[in-house]
């Protein structure tokens, strides 16, 4: 889970400031002691730590929090302000060109994932109406125009290459072509190294002089840490980019980079990438992502992966279901399959205020449970998942040799079926959006 080692030491130091209804200087003191160390383990920038720190400090020290009536609470205020300031406070949006097409240029190291995120970004771009073309200016590392090439069937968005030719005359060509065929996007995968390297370099500026990207967007991974704040601030004194990508946000990420990199290089974190699969794209929100570094949760992102995943006709459905308790295992299974589109069942818990407290139980959900429900329901008669309540012994023990599962698992989700139904009864007079229709 991303920042859980930052988010669970942070819960521990707040939670013994909020138990007190008064505090003093001198606990506020060691509870900023207690945040530098935490953030300084997470691989935070000693620099901003220090500037963090001093801030958080002199807000604490305040009157209106020593004298508060909830002086913890507005500890945790301040500390989700600051970190909200320090990611850039709001959500940096893609420029996008007076004159079609909008450049946007892709740089970064090797191993970063650069080339899979001009995918997520292309298909992203793609859902909101855009028309991208991807552009293969990799000509170093072997089969990476084949590797874009893959990426880019899999989002159904097309490529221009011109082999190994020179990437500066692609680029070029494929910005004329943009404007014959159409095209209001581009994105260029440009070449990494293992390291920065001057050739790299000045090849990146070369292709920046013939084509003048609208956006300059350096891929990093997350996992780096300070090692990602460093080629930052490198390739950003060097060819001025306009925003970071941050990938591998779904990892166990210490948080290094997330809180440093706006601050080194004054520039912002637009996306990050938060699973393999190439929806797994998202906008960077510093409040939301201060949110999650808190463990309060990310509620908006869990609501806006619902709204994108949920059909509203079948939602409407499963309402009138639900009120009228007609709600089936038929219907269970297909609540499932819609979760199943939102993503990894681990991430999207993770998003719940407070997952931090269930971590352990979060890390071991197993990713194939989905698919021993669906088995277990689907060797099934359409007459035992209408009238579940005539599934007994035999009809079980056929079920799970149906299912390849055990007579115990069978009963554990006819359980948490019957859960699931009386759960929905208590809330079948209110409106939940999205939420009323999670099966857990």
């Amino acid at each position: 889970m991303a920042f859980g080692t930052l988010s669970e030491k942070l819960s521990h130091i707040f939670s013994k400031l909020t138990k007190r209804g008064v505090l003093t200087e001198l606990e506020i003191k060691q509870a900023m002691r207690e945040i530098r160390i935490a953030l300084l383990e997470a691989d935070v920038n000693f620099l901003v730590v220090k500037e963090l720190v001093s801030k958080i400090s002199e807000k604490a020290l305040g009157e209106r929090v020593l004298k508060s009536l909830t002086p913890g609470q507005q500890v945790v205020k301040i500390v989700n302000e600051e970190l909200i300031a320090l990611m850039g406070s709001t959500n940096a949006k893609l420029a996008v060109s007076s004159k079609p097409p909008t450049v946007i240029m892709m740089c970064g190291l090797q191993g970063a994932g650069k080339t899979t995120m001009c995918g997520k970004l292309a298909k992203l771009l793609k859902k909101q109406g855009k028309k991208p073309l991807l552009v293969a200016c990799d000509i170093y590392r072997p089969a990476a125009i084949n590797q874009l090439k893959v990426v880019a069937k899999s989002v159904d968005v097309p490529v221009y290459d011109e082999g190994t030719n020179d990437p500066r005359k692609t680029a070029k060509n494929a910005v004329k072509l943009a404007e014959k065929q159409g095209y209001d996007t581009i994105i260029i995968d440009t070449a990494g190294r293992l390291h920065i390297a001057t050739d790299l370099i000045n090849e990146l500026k070369d292709i920046i002089k013939e084509v003048k990207p609208d956006e300059i967007l350096l891929t990093v991974d997350a996992m780096t840490g300070q090692d990602a704040v460093t080629v930052a601030e490198t390739f950003n004194k060097e060819l001025n980019i306009t925003g970071v990508i941050l990938t591998k946000l779904d990892g166990d990420t210490r948080g290094g980079a997330a809180l440093s990199i706006k601050y080194i290089t004054g520039k912002p974190i637009k996306f990050c990438g938060v699973g393999e699969k190439m929806d797994d794209i998202e906008p960077f929100y510093p409040d939301r992502m201060a949110s999650r570094i808190l463990d309060m949760g990310d509620v908006l992102t869990l609501i806006e992966k619902a709204q994108e995943t949920f059909d509203e006709e079948e939602a409407k459905k499963m309402e009138k279901k639900l009120r009228e308790n007609s709600f089936t295992l038929s219907d269970y299974l297909v609540q499932f399959e819609q979760i199943k589109k939102m993503g990894d069942l681990g991430g999207i818990l993770s998003l719940i205020p407070g997952a931090g407290k269930i971590k352990n139980a979060i890390n071991q959900i197993d990713p194939k449970q989905i698919e021993h429900v669906k088995a277990i329901i689907l060797s099934m008669t359409p007459e035992e998942r209408e009238h579940p309540e005539m599934i007994k012994g035999s009809r079980k023990q056929r079920i799970a040799n149906g299912s390849g599962r055990s007579i115990q698992d069978v009963n554990q989700l006819l359980k948490q079926y019957e859960q699931t139904k009386e759960m929905m009864k208590q809330f079948k007079n209110k409106k939940f959006g999205g939420f009323g229709r999670f099966p857990f």
